[in-house]
C-alpha cells in the first residue's frame, strides 16, 4: 500500500485522481508508541565485534495524508541519556563530554523533508538529523508492516527501517588507538528503527 509519493504513469487529464480508499483511511496524525517501539544502533568495537545499544525515551509524530502522500510528515524527538548499551560505565561515557554531552545538548531530533515510495511497501524518508549542535540530512529507508486495530480500538500503522551515518559528520569524534592498529570505536553507525504508532482521534 502506497502511503508516501506514488508514481501516476497514466497519460495527463484534468480529471480528478481517484484515492485509494484504503490508503485514504489512514490519513491522520499518528503518535509513536515508545512501549512497542525501538530505536537501536550497532558500531564495531575494537575493530573485531559489535556493540548494540537503544534509546529507551523517544517521542515522535507521524502525519499521513492518503490524498496526497508526498505530503506526508515524521518527527522524532530522541533522549539522548535513555542510552542502554547494557553495561552502566559504557553508557555513562556515552553521554559524557567525550561523545553526546546530554546535559548541554539533551535531545536527538530528526524532522522530515520528503517522502518517496522507492517500490512495493519500501519508502525513503529524507529530513534532517541533528545530534549535539549539528544538522545534516539523512534519509531512511522504511518497509510499511500495515496497519490493524488493537483490542483496545486503536488504530495502529508500523514501519521498520534502517540507515548508516558517519558518527564524525556529527562532531562525535571521541576515539582511541588500539595497539594493534586502528581504533577502538569505529565511525560508520548502523540505526535501526522499528516503530509502531496510534491514530490521534478526530477532534470535535
Amino acid at each position: 500500500m502506497a502511503l508516501f509519493n506514488r508514481k501516476n504513469t497514466a497519460p495527463s487529464t484534468t480529471a480528478t485522481l481517484a484515492v485509494d480508499p484504503a490508503l485514504a483511511a489512514l490519513t491522520g496524525t499518528y503518535t509513536i508508541d515508545p512501549a512497542h517501539s525501538s530505536i537501536g544502533f550497532t558500531v564495531r568495537h575494537a575493530m573485531v565485534t559489535n556493540v548494540r545499544g537503544s534509546f529507551g525515551e523517544h517521542e515522535g509524530t507521524l502525519v499521513l495524508d492518503g490524498a496526497n502522500p508526498a505530503a506526508s510528515t515524521a518527527s522524532i524527538d530522541v533522549r539522548i541519556s535513555s542510552v542502554d548499551t547494557g553495561i552502566t560505565d559504557r553508557d555513562g561515557h556515552l553521554v559524557s563530554g567525550d561523545f553526546f554531552d546530554a546535559e548541554k545538548f539533551p535531545l536527538m531530533t530528526f524532522r522530515s523533508t520528503q517522502a518517496e515510495q522507492l517500490g512495493g511497501d519500501t519508502y525513503r524518508v529524507t529530513g534532517d538529523l541533528t545530534i549535539k549542535d549539528v544538522t545534516r540530512p539523512l534519509s531512511i529507508d522504511l518497509e510499511f508492516n500495515g496497519s490493524a486495530t488493537d483490542p483496545y480500538g486503536n488504530q495502529r500503522v508500523g514501519f521498520e527501517g534502517s540507515a548508516e551515518i558517519l558518527r564524525s559528520d556529527w562532531g562525535l569524534t571521541y576515539n582511541a588507538a588500539l595497539e594493534t592498529g586502528g581504533v577502538l570505536v569505529g565511525d560508520k553507525v548502523k540505526l535501526n528503527f522499528d516503530i509502531s504508532a496510534i491514530k490521534a482521534a478526530p477532534q470535535a
